[in-house]
């Protein structure tokens, strides 16, 4: 990944960050784990996680209702000059690392 695609995902997950802690109620905890940039920069897949995980749903819904404001919110705090089309999802990976994690502690403690 080049060096501009690499600024691009941190200043797209920064914003993230701040658009979801700015816009949602607080009921869940929600957390930007990643951006994947695809189409030379013109589509944005935000990765996030949430706890409890039972609120997965409905913060999914939540976003995915949200992104053409994000988008503004973007275009409004950055100086990106080709804002790109944003998507929302579930962290898998995150979320496997944390059951990993469980289960090798439940192993050590035994």
């Amino acid at each position: 990944m080049s060096e501009k695609d690499e600024r691009l995902k941190d200043v797209l997950k920064t914003l993230a960050a701040e658009f979801v802690q700015r816009e949602s109620n607080g009921i869940s905890l929600i957390t930007i784990t990643d951006v994947a940039i695809a189409d030379r920069g013109g589509r944005a897949t935000i990765y996030f996680t949430v706890l409890p995980e039972d609120k997965v749903k409905g913060v999914l819904d939540f976003l995915k209702r949200k992104r053409a404001e994000f988008r503004d919110y973007v275009t409004e705090k950055s100086r990106i000059g080709r804002i790109p089309f944003f998507d929302f999802a579930l962290d898998i990976g995150e979320k496997n690392r944390q059951r990993i994690d469980e289960i090798s502690g439940t192993i050590a403690a035994n």
